[in-house]
């Protein structure tokens, strides 16, 4: 028998693991065109918080009762797909179990011999694209200019930054806990990174780490920090609006600063968008991305848990910031 994840209920608020149920199944014959794989890696992301509600969004939620699907790596164990041969490895969008029967089509062929499996859910994968379309093509920071970002030391935030800093700007991050500072200074080197947990008046801090203002501020979390960057924003500043992790949760709309003055009096360009806006030009980044890995320029973190029951764990982890980088379930 093999085992399923289900979204077993909706959560009010953030979820717990009551919201998933194991369940065991049997697969279907194995089809012509269809690919039997066995899951090696699984990505858990924030955008799949969205999903589990019922509200209207740029993807359908998850059905109750149904498997919950997100980004897997996985092994090909047989096929009667032509161009698959056992011991392939793919990438799709696929039902969290062990093992899974589906057609070829929307798959995607990885080779491991580039970069490890785990990388394609990763920096090559959708948080690497998503921070390479979101920062250059909605940013544009140019040499000498002040970004910030905030979720800094998450799997898209730390791709953002370095990317920041290959255009030669003054990288400011914003994180959660002092490791995750030390490692975006340190490792990373970042120009500056704020903790904000730790810090009692973020717009003071933002403004001491950028003297010149923020020209590029890449969102990640929303919320009070997203509202103490933009009142440090520069004349014709640009927002890329990619996560709201902060808002994610919430059972009542939060009431915040009135932000629309602050974008007329500085002409500044506020954007929202999702990494398949440019889905047609995946290959332009994934090139891109593969060149800084190869030359070092742009490394990664990836917080790894173990065993395919840890699923639903390793998913609430990312909204108490456990992890540092991409955050992904080796089954």
């Amino acid at each position: 028998m093999i085992k399923q994840f289900i979204l077993k209920s909706r959560p009010e608020g953030i979820p717990t693991l009551a919201n998933f149920e194991i369940q065991h199944i049997t697969l279907p014959v194995l089809n012509d065109g269809e690919i039997h794989l066995t899951a090696k890696i699984v990505s858990v992301d924030p955008y799949m918080r969205g999903r589990m509600s019922d509200a209207k969004s740029y993807a359908p939620p998850y059905e109750v009762g149904k498997p919950i699907f997100g980004g897997i790596v996985a092994q090909v164990k047989e096929s009667k797909a032509e161009g698959y041969k056992a011991g392939d490895y793919v990438l799709g969008f696929l039902p969290w179990q062990q093992e899974i029967i589906v057609a070829a089509a929307g798959l995607q062929r990885i080779d491991s011999t580039i970069a490890p499996l785990s990388y394609y859910l990763g920096i090559l994968g959708m948080p690497g694209l998503t921070a390479y379309f979101g920062l250059l093509d909605i940013g544009k920071p140019k040499k000498g200019e002040t970004v910030v970002v905030s979720g800094a030391a998450g799997a898209v935030g730390m791709v953002v930054g370095q990317i920041a800093k290959i255009n030669g700007c003054h990288v400011v991050g914003i994180a959660g806990n002092d490791e995750k500072v030390n490692y975006l200074l340190n490792e990373l080197k970042f120009d500056s990174v704020i903790n904000y947990k730790t810090t009692s008046n973020i717009a003071s801090a933002i403004e001491k780490a950028c003297p010149s203002g923020v020209d590029v501020y890449f969102d990640n979390v929303g919320g009070p920090i997203s509202d103490a960057v933009i009142e440090n924003m520069n004349g014709s500043g640009r927002i890329a609006v990619c996560g709201q992790i902060s808002l994610y949760n919430a059972t009542e709309t939060p009431v915040g600063p009135r932000i629309q003055p602050i974008i007329l009096k500085r002409s500044l360009l506020m954007q929202g968008f999702i990494v398949s806006n440019y889905a047609a030009r995946f290959p332009e980044g994934f090139q891109a991305l593969t060149g800084w890995v190869k030359s070092g320029d742009l490394t990664y973190s990836q917080t790894i848990m173990k065993g395919f029951d840890m699923l639903p764990e390793a998913f609430l982890g990312l909204f108490e910031g456990k992890n540092l980088g991409k955050l992904i379930v080796e089954v």
